[in-house]
């Protein structure tokens, strides 16, 4: 039971770091001697340093003869630090348990193997369901090429996100609202589309008091380059990473105010839609990120519906009905057979004041 208590603890640590330790996983230790918790530590912004070098810092000789609980294998490999499999060994612990294997096969295993050549005793699988929750971002990066994808909906009951006249602000209440921050900050990217660019004008951070500022990348995908480069996003572009998605072609004069502004831009293979999001999403992946929030508009969601790319669905609704002329959750995918839609399984729902959430995993 006690080591079920560390891990849950070990993976509470590793939470903290979601949306800002990209490229790096984020990963949670929790070192205990006699019984005594000596030393915690987590993957620190821009995954550096390491869960496991924070705690041992922390426990300093205290560490010797502990056994520590890390979420993820510790890292067997020279990167931007050294391995934390050395780390580990050298600080004398004599116990590891591991919620799950390291997915990257510069690691994948290998980090157990040298623990055990140094006669320490590893355990893992551990929680090893809730690691893989965590680290869901990171795996697929490595296994797939993409980042995992969530996509956020704020409807009413009916399915509407804005009437005919474009009013959308506020279909959900104040306590959905900061739900929907604290996923900012949750997350490594921040992915809408022009139409909710032009209209909403949103600047796409987290606006919460007491929570700290992530890094979380802004990405604008603008196929026509609708977005003004005027717009809130990219009048703060030199502080807070923002990415133009756009298709190939555009005269580099035009792109120019975007650049000016201190926005980097990214040619995106086209589709008939706009932008081919598998590709939007690779080339995220490519920068390292592991975690997106889609939050629309109507395009946006029906061409990741669309291609099979969203993995978890957040809805949030508001207690009304629109009515048929209010514009919809998602642009026709199109669907003709009930074989070809989308299918999702609910996780979770919960109310937020007068709204509900409630969250959705593929099936």
């Amino acid at each position: 039971m006690q080591d079920v208590e560390h891990m849950q603890a070990a993976l509470a640590l590793a939470r903290r770091g979601l949306g800002n330790t990209w490229p790096n996983p984020s990963v949670g230790c929790v070192l205990v001697r006699d019984g005594q918790v000596v030393g915690r530590g987590w993957t620190q912004p821009g995954g550096r340093p390491h869960a496991e070098t924070e705690a041992l810092r922390r426990a300093g000789g205290l560490a010797r003869g502990a056994t520590a609980y890390v979420t993820l294998e510790p890292c067997s490999h020279h990167g931007r630090t050294p391995p934390c499999c050395n780390a580990l060994i050298a600080a004398g612990i004599s116990r590891v348990i591991c919620a799950m294997r390291d997915p990257d096969p510069r690691v994948d295993g290998r980090g157990f193997a040298r623990l055990r050549d140094a006669g320490i005793e590893v355990v893992e699988g551990l929680l090893e369901e809730q690691a893989q929750a965590i680290n869901a971002g990171f795996a697929r990066r490595i296994r797939e090429g993409r980042p995992f994808v969530t996509l956020k909906l704020a409807t009413t009951l009916d399915g509407r996100i804005a009437t005919a006249a474009g009013e959308s602000r506020w279909i959900t209440g104040p306590e959905a609202r900061r739900e929907a921050h604290a996923m900012r900050a949750r997350h490594d990217a921040i992915l809408v589309g022009s139409g909710t660019a032009v209209a909403d004008d949103p600047d796409l951070s987290c606006r919460l008091p007491g929570v700290a500022p992530t890094k979380s990348l802004r990405v604008i995908a603008d196929a026509r380059l609708r977005t003004p480069p005027t717009a809130r996003v990219f009048a703060t572009a030199r502080e807070h990473p923002t990415l133009l998605a756009t298709i190939p072609g555009h005269k580099p004069a035009t792109l120019a105010p975007y650049l000016d502004a201190g926005a980097d831009v990214a040619t995106i293979a086209p589709c008939d839609e706009g932008l081919r999001m598998a590709a939007l999403l690779g080339a995220l992946a490519q920068r390292g990120v592991t975690r997106v929030l889609a939050e629309g508009g109507a395009g946006i969601a029906a061409a990741l519906l669309r291609e099979g790319l969203v993995d978890r669905l957040a809805w949030f609704h508001a207690p009304g009905v629109m009515g048929g002329d209010g514009l919809p959750a998602a642009y026709p995918l199109p669907v003709e057979v009930l074989a070809a839609m989308p299918r999702f399984t609910r996780v979770a729902a919960r109310p937020l004041g007068p709204d509900w959430l409630t969250e959705f995993e593929r099936t």
